[in-house]
This record gives structure tokens, C-alpha cells and sequence, in this order.
């Protein structure tokens, strides 16, 4: 049995899709039960949730009941703040159970998880050191950024002492981390990019040559570079479709004013598969440090050409050609009138994600680092 653990963010978005992902590839491609202990930041409350993060996490002797009830020999951990923390990791050592922890984001270091604060990229906390995370206001409310900046000076180490294996999900994001002065034992490192899988082809489909827009899927926040996608495809008359909401949500609206641009909110999976059929082109016009790109992944596999931010890990993901310099509007629309419609580029893109990300791929990886009794089932990637 795998139990993960994870803490779900007070805005949902490609982290919670890739704990659901890893738990179907344990149960179909490993062959083994795997259980989802849960806390959810949108229900602790601001006062629970300091709390937790000051303490090193609330009601660790839950994880113990559940490893008890579930005999489970793994706990996979994802994001642990506020309500898990150190404690739940250590009380899951103290059962007897191989610790992985799952780092997505930058956040044993780093109090937003993204690196990016004031319009721009940012690496200034390193180890212990937090204090920049209070000075530039890290969290959007100073009590929140000086709450984050003491409890992951406090306890990072401990996290990290009690992680029998950690994974990443690119050399990029394993490189910052260690950039940040993550006290990471790196021979334990490994890198392991999310499952990705390639949707089965619908009927009438014609690829990419039949799409009549570009499509954006992204959280709208500063960082996510989504004026700059609005600003290029205007530049070259290209509809845009923007799938996903958030804090800029506005803003952007504002801007996309007089352009060719719809907005769709949050969309299902089953909506966002029909509109990758239908799009020409995706893009991902990130300003931060991506340390992986979801979305460009899962564009390529449904074989959507693709353009992006050299930023982050995308350039390990996507061809040169397709890489464009952040925050250059002029040189994005260039990249979309080059790539649009692009069959050949979304044919190569579809083998990339394959060779990287597809399931039985990831679940060999997984195998490996779980140990003994993790074997994955034969049958194709």
C-alpha cells in the first residue's frame, strides 16, 4: 500500500492533478493499493493554518492511523503546509514507513513556491535565510509572509532529514533548489517528470491544421506572463482562448479589450481535451521558473504545437525553435505565426512527452524509488 499525502492549496491547479495521476499509475501500473490522506488549506482558516506552519504541522498521529488501517510500506508526501509538515513525516518514519517527498515547487525554501516576486524573478532567500521573503511581502500579507518566512527557517531541515528519497520534476527544478540552499541530501534526488498521457484520438480529428485559435491554460497570475500571450496574438491577429482563472483575472480582461480573446474560466478535462483539438497552437508564456510546464506537456501530448518562455525547465521539454525570450510580446507573436498549424511540430512534440513522461515511463521511475514489492506492470509505456 502507497499512502500520499498531500495538502491542497486554497486555489487548485496542475499539482492536484498530478497527485490524482500518480495515484491511478500506483493501482494500474504498479499493481498496488494506494490511499490519499488529505487537508485542504481552503478549510483550516488563516489562524489553523499558522498554526500548523509555527508547530511543524497539526494531528500527526493521524498519518499513524492511516498508515496502521492501510499497512501501508510508502508515504509519498506532497505539499506539506500548513497542516502536515515535518511531524507528518516523521510520525510516518516512526510506523515504519519509506518516506518519498514530492517536491512541485520551490517551497522548503522559498515562501511562494515560484520564485518571483515584484514583476520579476527572485532567489534571494537561500537556506535558513528567509528574511527576504518578509522585506518583499512573499505571501501578500505581512503577518502571512512573516508567519511563512519563520516556519520555513524553523523546520526545512527537519523536512528534509526525514525524506528517505526525495523527487523533482526536472534538472532545472533540482539545480534551483540547490541555488536556494535547499538542505537536500542530493544523492537522494531524483528526478521524475509527472505522467503525462496522450488522449486517445477523436473522431474527426485533424490535428492541428484544423484549429482556428491559440490557447493559453494557465493560472491567471503575474508570473504566468498571460498579457504577454494577450499583446503577441493581437500583433498577429490570432484568436486566443484562455482556459483557467486567478488573481489577474481582470486585469487581463482590461487588456484583452478590443483583441480577439475569450475568457473560459476553469474548465473540466473532458472541455480541455475538445479544446486541444481544436487549437492550432498552444502557449506558455511564463516569466517565472517553471520546474516543469504541465500545460506545454500536455498540449504536445494531444500533438498541439507548442511555444514557450525559455524560462525554467521548458527548454528541457521543448525544441529550440519553439523557445522564445520572456516577456517579449514581439518575439512570441513571431513564434506563433512560425508554429501555427504546425503538424510536423506537434508530432515531434507528441514523441518528446512520450520518451519523457508517459505512464509507464514514470511508473518505472516510481518503482525504483519505492523500493522492493514496486514493480510495474508490462504493457507498452
Amino acid at each position: 500500500m502507497i499512502l500520499f499525502l498531500h495538502n491542497r492549496y486554497r486555489t487548485t491547479g496542475g499539482e492536484e492533478r498530478v497527485v490524482e495521476r500518480l495515484i491511478e499509475l500506483v493501482r494500474g501500473r504498479l499493481g498496488e493499493p494506494a490511499q490519499l490522506l488529505v487537508r485542504d488549506s481552503a478549510e483550516l482558516g488563516r489562524l489553523r493554518a499558522a498554526s500548523g506552519l509555527l508547530c511543524g504541522g497539526l494531528a500527526p498521529g493521524d498519518v499513524v492511523k492511516a498508515i496502521r488501517l492501510s499497512d501501508a510500506r510508502v508515504v509519498h508526501a506532497h505539499n506539506l503546509h500548513p497542516a502536515f509538515g515535518w511531524r507528518a513525516l516523521a510520525a510516518a518514519h516512526e510506523a515504519g514507513a519509506r518516506v518519498v517527498l514530492h517536491l512541485h515547487q520551490y517551497r522548503l525554501v522559498c515562501a511562494n513556491g515560484v520564485c518571483f516576486t515584484g514583476g520579476k524573478e527572485c532567489t534571494r532567500c537561500h537556506g535558513r535565510d528567509t528574511l527576504p521573503g518578509i522585506a518583499h511581502n512573499c505571501r501578500g500579507s505581512r503577518a502571512e509572509a512573516l508567519t511563512y518566512a519563520a516556519a520555513l527557517a524553523l523546520w526545512q531541515r527537519r523536512v528534509t532529514e526525514r525524506a528517505d528519497a526525495v523527487i523533482v520534476p526536472s534538472v532545472f527544478a533540482r539545480e534551483r533548489l540547490r541555488e536556494l540552499g535547499a538542505p537536500l541530501d542530493w544523492e537522494r534526488v531524483h528526478v521524475l517528470p509527472p505522467p503525462v498521457s496522450a488522449p486517445p484520438a477523436a473522431a474527426g480529428d485533424d490535428g492541428p491544421q484544423a484549429g482556428r485559435f491559440a490557447l493559453l491554460v494557465s493560472r491567471l497570475a503575474p508570473e504566468k506572463g498571460v498579457d504577454i500571450a494577450i499583446d503577441a496574438c493581437r500583433k498577429v491577429g490570432v484568436p486566443l482562448v484562455i482556459a483557467g482563472d486567478g488573481p489577474e483575472l481582470d486585469a487581463l480582461k482590461t487588456r484583452a479589450q478590443g483583441g480577439d480573446v475569450r475568457f473560459l474560466g476553469r474548465v473540466d478535462d473532458a472541455q480541455l481535451a475538445r479544446l486541444r483539438t481544436e487549437a492550432a497552437l498552444a502557449v506558455t508564456p511564463s516569466r517565472s521558473a517553471e520546474t516543469f510546464g504541465m500545460a506545454a506537456a500536455e498540449a504536445m501530448a494531444a500533438g498541439v504545437p507548442v511555444v514557450v518562455s525559455r524560462v525554467g525547465a521548458l527548454p528541457e521539454l521543448v525544441e529550440e525553435d519553439a523557445l522564445v525570450d520572456p516577456g517579449d510580446a514581439a518575439a512570441l507573436a513571431g513564434a506563433i505565426e512560425r508554429r501555427w498549424a504546425d503538424v510536423e511540430a506537434g508530432e515531434r512534440g507528441r514523441t518528446r512527452v512520450a520518451e519523457l513522461c508517459a505512464p509507464g515511463v514514470v511508473a518505472r521511475g516510481l518503482a525504483a524509488i519505492y523500493g522492493p514489492n514496486a514493480e510495474p506492470e508490462s504493457g507498452g509505456v
